[in-house]
């Protein structure tokens, strides 16, 4: 049984760390992720919602110490309880999740591992089992380590986690793992290969023959049935490749600009997924910059899901020498994580994006 134990406490210590980790790098994703949670479509814990980044650093703190806590052997039972009531959460969570379609990714392990709903499940069933092992035989929970430095240990984890989360909520994640990454061509990103696999649906078509129903199934193609036609449903049996950006569109007036935009040799995109809730003392230095850019040949454009009237209040009031283009709220907090960040691109390929923190590190060639 101590080998049992040994064994679940490494699987169950390194995944926590390497989970947190991860979140860690990236805490704004992982509020957003936590807001789609507490939405009305889904929990309906709206009144969390403001506090959403602050529920994320510290749940994805607790995760990388609690795996750290676990490693050493820091107050074993404590430790293990705390595992037990966060993964019985997240089971419940995961489960909710993929039951009922309501999240198609936890957000577990960020955007570096997807995983589906139930792949999520599954995940957390195996961790729950281990950690029950853990929780019925803390005994064999031991430490090579005495009192003093476990809690060295523990004191430090908090501290360069502390460090770590002020640093990225600061700037930028240090690991970017989203498509929109410097280097990364954006419609290259959005290209399918020409040997993708194509969804496949069942099509259930629904008869009225003779008084009785009758389902003919079909791969898509109407069926010849000599009867009332009544209804479809359709099931997805295998599916088709999806192209890392997807919901990407640059919009003026109800036009889609991107594939234009996407082929200026010099390009400045200024991202504010939301104008109301943006770093407005940041404006000042954002016009500063941009006006550098235009004057070494740059093509400046503002992106935002705000409103019209919204957008023009923002240039008048800063003087902006840019328009804003409408672009989805979701696909601009996935570009950056700043509100409002700054990119560079050079055809379609990004080469550089900053923080607003950071605007002093752009340069224009």
């Amino acid at each position: 049984m101590k080998y049992i134990v040994t064994l679940s406490r490494l699987i169950v210590g390194v995944l926590f760390i390497i989970s947190g980790f991860i979140k860690l790098n990236d805490p704004v994703g992982f509020s957003f992720k936590l807001e789609e949670y507490f939405s009305p479509g889904v929990l309906d814990l709206g009144f969390l919602m403001p506090y959403a980044l602050g529920i994320s650093i510290f749940v994805v703190i607790l995760e990388v110490l609690l795996g750290v806590m676990l490693l050493i052997g820091f107050r074993a039972r404590i430790t293990v309880w705390s595992l037990l009531l966060m993964i019985i959460f997240f089971t419940f969570l995961t489960f909710y999740s993929a039951y009922f379609n309501k999240v198609t990714d936890c957000g577990c392990f960020g955007d570096a591992i997807k995983l589906t709903p139930w792949e999520s499940f599954t995940k957390d069933v195996v961790l729950l089992v281990l950690i029950v092992i853990l929780f019925l035989k803390p005994k064999y929970i031991g430490s090579p380590f005495g009192d003093s430095s476990k809690r060295l240990i523990v004191g430090l984890s908090l501290l360069v986690s502390a460090i770590f989360a002020y640093y990225v909520l600061n700037h930028l994640p240090a690991l970017d793992f989203r498509p929109y990454k410097i280097g990364a061509n954006i419609e290259e990103g959005m290209s399918v290969p020409e040997d993708a696999p194509v969804a496949i649906f069942d099509y259930s078509w629904k008869f009225n023959v003779d008084g009785e129903e009758k389902i003919v199934v079909t791969n898509g193609d109407y069926p010849a049935v000599d009867g009332e036609f009544i209804g479809v449903e359709t099931k997805e049996i295998q599916k088709g490749y999806e192209p890392p950006i997807h919901d990407f569109t640059i919009e003026m007036d109800g036009e889609d600009m991107a594939a234009s935009l996407l082929q200026e040799p010099k390009l400045v995109m200024v991202i504010a997924y939301d104008l109301a809730k943006s770093n407005y003392r940041t404006f000042n230095e954002i016009k500063e910059v941009t006006d550098k850019a235009m004057k070494n040949g740059y093509k400046v454009i503002g992106m935002s899901a705000s409103g019209k009237d919204y957008t023009q209040k923002m240039k008048k009031e800063y003087q902006l020498g840019f328009d804003f283009y409408f672009t989805d709220e979701t696909t601009l907090k996935t570009i950056v994580r700043s509100n409002p960040g700054v990119l560079v691109l050079e055809k379609g390929t990004i080469i550089q994006k900053v923080h607003y923190n950071d605007l002093e590190d752009l340069k224009f060639e």
